[in-house]
């Protein structure tokens, strides 16, 4: 079981492929500017000791209810897009007839090859895939394990017709028994038609890998969607940088934007933003709505675990920037978006 855990090996045929890419550079993906993935062994002991203590506040008192998908609701015609939000990045849309889902990571642990597990808030969301229509198209932003998960993929690969992923990840897909026909991957600026869905791959500021020997040997990024009706953007995992403004000026504005915001640190705060960055990198981007994802799913970073959408809405607020923060289960169209405080009454 830790052998398919760990995905995809790198083989000297696949590192010829990723050599191709102009973000290939000294044996590895690398970002767009300089970023710091060293913690010194003198603050191991004590970032070690912070992440695997005081989690009566890192995590919710009961676990966080999930509403059950109505699909027929779901699947209504609709003017705009939809969405259900699952707690942290697992997003599942209906866009022009289309359903779509994103980093559909839905099992209990995201830790599943550590000494000590990591948690979901919710229970039993691996069941919620039963329910699920057919996916028409299926992303992945990258490879980490709180994103691409061994048992979700097990329940989704029979459901899902096509796979749009970050250049390297096929390898885990095919590994797991996934067709290579109908996986599709991208390099950053990408994009691809899909029934009417403009889809673009844009970049991050972030890292990869799920053992030893394959850090930042697939890439990293976030997903455009853009229609006759609206331009949508998630912007993946990463932390604050000049990507921000480009991906704004070549694929701006954006109607909505489900930005990154939780499990950030000062030990790795160059590939996680902080929640008042998220909200200056919604700005550069230019989107004009915005919503919290990566946070409420588990405890991946010592702090409180409301504190990422209490500081991203304080500063969505601030900036008279427009926001929505989305309950885990329930249907949202984005043109009719009601703000319901649900958090504040989870402890």
């Amino acid at each position: 079981m830790y052998s398919k855990q760990f995905g995809g090996k790198v083989t000297k045929a696949l590192i010829e492929q990723y050599q191709q890419s102009p973000n290939w550079k000294e044996g590895k993906f690398q970002n767009l500017e300089e970023t710091s993935l060293h913690i010194s062994i003198r603050k191991m002991p004590g970032i070690i000791y912070r992440q695997f203590t005081g989690k009566a506040k890192r995590e919710p008192s009961q676990p966080l209810p999930v509403l059950p998908l109505d699909k027929n609701d779901f699947l209504k015609e609709s003017a705009s897009a939809k969405m259900v939000w699952y707690g942290h990045s697992v997003l599942l849309l209906r866009i022009n007839g289309q359903t779509l889902l994103i980093d559909p990571m839905l099992g209990p642990n995201a830790s599943p090859i550590g000494p000590v597990t990591t948690k979901r808030f919710s229970e039993k969301t691996l069941d919620l895939v039963d329910d699920f229509p057919e996916i028409d198209l299926l992303l992945l932003t990258h490879d980490h394990y709180d994103h691409l998960d061994y048992d979700s993929m097990q329940k989704l690969k029979t459901k899902t017709k096509k796979f749009f992923v970050a250049l390297g990840v096929k390898r885990h897909l095919v590994r797991w028994g996934i067709d290579p026909t109908i996986i599709t991957e991208f390099d950053w600026w990408d994009q691809a038609d899909f029934n009417g869905i403009h889809i673009h791959f844009t970049p991050s500021r972030h890292f990869s890998g799920r053992g030893l020997s394959d850090r930042s040997k697939s890439l990293w990024g976030g997903w455009v969607f853009k229609t006759a009706r609206q331009n949508l953007w998630f912007s993946g995992d990463g932390g604050y940088g000049k990507h921000f403004t480009e991906i704004g000026d070549r694929l701006g504005p954006f109607d909505f934007a489900w930005m990154e915001c939780g499990q950030y640190n000062e030990h790795w705060h160059d590939i996680h933003m902080y929640p008042e960055e998220c909200i200056q990198a919604a700005k550069d981007a230019r989107a004009t709505s915005v919503m919290p994802v990566h946070w409420a799913g588990f405890s991946l970073a010592p702090h409180h675990w409301k504190e990422p959408v209490e500081r991203f809405v304080a500063a969505a607020q601030k900036e008279n920037l427009a926001y929505y923060v989305a309950s885990p289960g329930k249907i949202a169209d984005l043109q009719n978006l009601k703000i319901i405080n649900w958090w504040q009454e989870s402890e």
